[in-house]
C-alpha cells in the first residue's frame, strides 16, 4: 500500500498566519503540522509515500522533509497547480500509486497514532473510511454504519445528525478510486469532491469502517489548531512523568 498526503489549499481560516506560508508548515505544539500525517502513514505500515501542494510551497516542504530518509520514509513530491478539489489532488498520485492500494491523509489531520488499528486496510476490495465519536457532528461528514461496519450513508454537516461518527480526514482506497474520480463532475464550487468518490463506493457496497478509540482533530482553524496543540502537549508531559 501507498500513501499520499493532501497538503494544498489558501489555509484562509488561518490568516494572517498563512499569508506567508502553507498550513501545513505551523506549528502544532512542538512539530510542524506535516509531520503528523507522515507519522500516521508510517503508523500504518506506509513507507512509500507522495505529497501533493501547491505550486508556491513545494520548495518549502522539500527543504523541510527532504527526501523522507530521516523519517524512514521514501518521498515524492507532486505540484497541484489550481484549488480544483482533494478528489482532483488524489487523482494526480495514480502514476505514483502503480495499482496499489492507498492510504490518503489530509494534511491538517492530527490523530492519537498509537490507537489506529494497523489491520485496517483489509484484503478486500473495500474502501475504508476511519471514523470518530464527537459531541458535535453537525459540524462534520457523518457516516451511518451497520453491525458489520458497512457504511449506509454519509451526510455532509447535517442539522440533524443520524449518529454521532464524524468521518475523519484517512481514507483507504482500492486501486481503481481513479477510475472513479475521472466520471465525477465539479460540484457548485467548482471542485472534485471525495465525497462523491466515497459515495460511489457506498452505492456499490464497497465501504466500510474503522471507529477510532484515540484523539483526533484537523488543525484547520485557530481553535482545532489549539486542541490538537494541547493534547500533544499533554502526550509528551505524559511521556515525561512516566
Amino acid at each position: 500500500m501507498r500513501g499520499v498526503i493532501l497538503a494544498g489549499g489558501a489555509g484562509t481560516r488561518l490568516h494572517p498566519c498563512t499569508l506567508v506560508t502553507n498550513k501545513h508548515l505551523l506549528p502544532v505544539y512542538n512539530k510542524p503540522m506535516i509531520f503528523h500525517p507522515l507519522e500516521t502513514l508510517k503508523s500504518l505500515g506506509v513507507t512509500d509515500i507522495i505529497l501533493i501542494t501547491g505550486g508556491n510551497s513545494i520548495g518549502d516542504f522539500m527543504q523541510l522533509l527532504g527526501s523522507g530518509e530521516n523519517f524512514g520514509v521514501r518521498l515524492t513530491y507532486k505540484i497541484q497547480d489550481k484549488p480544483a478539489g482533494i478528489a482532483h489532488a488524489l487523482m494526480m498520485a495514480e502514476d505514483f500509486a502503480n495499482g496499489e492500494k492507498v492510504a490518503v491523509v489530509l494534511g491538517d489531520n492530527v490523530f492519537d497514532n498509537s490507537k489506529i488499528p494497523v489491520t485496517g486496510a483489509g484484503n478486500d476490495d473495500k474502501a475504508i473510511i476511519f471514523l470518530k465519536e464527537v459531541d458535535d457532528p453537525e459540524r462534520f461528514g457523518v457516516a451511518t454504519v451497520n453491525e458489520a461496519g458497512n457504511v449506509l450513508e454519509i451526510e455532509e454537516k447535517p442539522k440533524q445528525p443520524k449518529s454521532n461518527y464524524a468521518v475523519t480526514g484517512l481514507y483507504i482506497y482500492p486501486p481503481d478510486v481513479y477510475d472513479f474520480i475521472r466520471t465525477l463532475k465539479p460540484s457548485a464550487r467548482g471542485e472534485l469532491e471525495l465525497t462523491d468518490v466515497n459515495n460511489i463506493y457506498i452505492r456499490g457496497d464497497r465501504m466500510r469502517s474503522v471507529k477510532l478509540d484515540g484523539f483526533w482533530s484537523d488543525a484547520g482553524t485557530f481553535q482545532s489548531l489549539m486542541r490538537a496543540s494541547n493534547f500533544l502537549w499533554s502526550k509528551v508531559e505524559d511521556a515525561g512523568k512516566s
